[in-house]
């Protein structure tokens, strides 16, 4: 189960040592396969995996890192994963990434988002090393438009939930510390939608919720059918991830705010995606809409990647028919007792 797609320059990251936060969680795990072809040095920071089964497990994600437990509210663990890594670069990804989960724990999820981020970049200030920082925000960080329109690096930041406020925090939190402790690692923000692939069985997300209820023989259940979002497999943001880190390594200027999108062909409402993965798992699948949906959430949201594509020469992985395919077959492989340590490179 090979993947081939452009980005990063092997080069750079052979022997480079990098700090992964939320190594555990499924874009985290993606990311660290892909460091360790790279031959990066890689220390991992995060909390148990969020799921069982999840990736880190079936691709054997802790071989070959440091691999270190801790929790992003505790400062001391923060600086001690720090200490253990000396990393040259960061990558920060540990989230409570989950809206629906917001409305249940708002505290918990601003003391992650908010709160953890301020302790990485604390930690981050005293890292003699570290020269260039990826903070991964979300998409959901901005005010949503009332146009529809695709978002802009420059737009209003907001959010009307928990999740998506922290999100936003999140990316004020670290222009204030860019802008007033200008020393230390060049720190940038990546903001990207809705993330697919293989290895990821999260709640209350369309794609592992079908892969679920195909294999269970029932049908998938959809909140909010109609809700607009920007699709994209897992390897479309993280290449943009890498790129950015090496473009932080030796141009300071870019580090501000940066949109990881698919194209617009493939920003698509939720029952698009749903008929399609239907249709690629089991035969005979069927979706019906919710009848609660659920807290409110925003009705469209979509990403305006120009930055990324003229600066970076970043662009999208996959489209999203070859996202959906690649993720099918990813899961129906592993069923199938195939192994889940892909190469990448």
């Amino acid at each position: 189960m090979g993947v081939a797609v452009p980005g990063p320059d092997p080069a750079f990251w052979r022997g480079r040592r990098v700090l992964v936060t939320g190594h555990t969680g499924f874009k985290g795990a993606w990311l660290v396969l892909w460091l360790r072809d790279l031959g990066a040095a890689v220390t991992g920071f995060a909390l148990d995996p969020p799921t069982d089964p999840s990736l880190y497990a079936a691709a054997r994600v802790g071989e070959g890192i440091e691999d270190l437990r801790g929790d992003l509210d505790d400062p001391g663990a923060v600086d001690r994963a720090f200490e253990a890594a000396h990393p040259e670069v960061v990558v920060h990804m540990a989230a409570q990434p989950l809206v629906r989960r917001s409305f249940q724990d708002p505290l918990g999820t601003y003391e992650t988002n908010v709160m953890g981020t301020v302790h990485l970049l604390e930690a981050l200030r005293a890292a003699p090393d570290a020269r260039a920082a990826v903070v991964v925000t979300s998409d959901k960080c901005y005010e949503p438009r009332p146009d529809g329109a695709a978002c802009r690096e420059d737009d209003r930041l907001g959010g009307r939930d928990p999740y998506s406020s922290s999100k936003a925090c999140a990316e004020l939190v670290t222009a204030a510390y860019r802008r007033s402790f200008p020393g230390g690692a060049a720190t940038a923000t990546a903001r990207a939608g809705n993330a697919i692939g293989g290895g990821d069985w999260a709640p209350d997300r369309v794609v592992p919720d079908a892969m679920r209820a195909g294999l269970a023989g029932e049908e998938l259940v959809v909140r909010n059918p109609d809700a607009v979002r920007p699709w994209q497999h897992v390897l479309s943001p993280l290449s943009g991830y890498l790129l950015l880190a090496e473009r932080l390594w030796d141009d300071r200027s870019a580090a501000g705010a940066w949109n990881f999108g698919p194209d617009p062909s493939d920003e698509l409402p939720v029952r698009e995606v749903a008929d399609r993965t239907c249709e690629l798992w089991v035969e005979g699948l069927r979706w019906t809409a919710a009848a609660d949906g659920g807290p409110p959430e925003t009705a469209v949201l979509r990403l305006d990647s120009t930055k990324a594509r003229e600066e970076l020469g970043w662009r999208p992985a996959w489209q999203l028919d070859q996202a959906l395919g690649a993720t099918v077959e990813w899961h129906r492989a592993v069923r199938d007792g195939a192994d889940a340590n892909v190469s990448i490179t």
